[in-house]
């Protein structure tokens, strides 16, 4: 939790959630969230920086989304088909086109060996692209 100042006097603390990509998001009364800003000088400015330690970059999430789906766009397929035939959920692969999450490690070794050698991939995949 984060000290929030300006209260009049009073010490509020700040409800806080650390999310998977790096992000800070306040809790509000209502149970919902809303990203801090750190903007204004408030903690961690100017360099925000992830709990991992690396910088957050708005640009290489693009670049990962981009990849993901020009990829799956060589195949052919629908995100729900190339899901399957990857064996992950329908919602990794939104995640990955959206800019929401990156492929990271063998997810990431995968696409390559799907963009460099598709039928290979399915093949062993024990599927067949369309």
């Amino acid at each position: 939790m984060l000290r929030q100042a300006g209260n009049a006097g009073m010490d509020a603390m700040l409800r806080v959630r650390l999310k998977a990509d790096g992000r800070l998001m306040e809790i509000l009364p209502d149970g919902s969230e809303r990203p801090i800003s750190f903007s204004d000088g408030g903690p961690g400015a100017p360099g925000v920086t992830r709990a991992n330690g690396t910088e957050p970059s708005q640009h290489g999430r693009h670049r990962d989304a981009a990849y993901a789906r020009n990829v799956r766009g060589q195949t052919g397929l629908t995100q729900t088909a190339f899901a399957a035939q990857i064996g992950v959920p329908v919602e990794t692969v939104r995640n990955w086109e959206q800019g929401k999450r990156s492929p990271r490690g063998p997810a990431r070794a995968l696409l390559k060996v799907i963009e460099r050698a598709p039928e290979a991939a399915f093949a062993v995949l024990g599927a067949k692209p369309r």
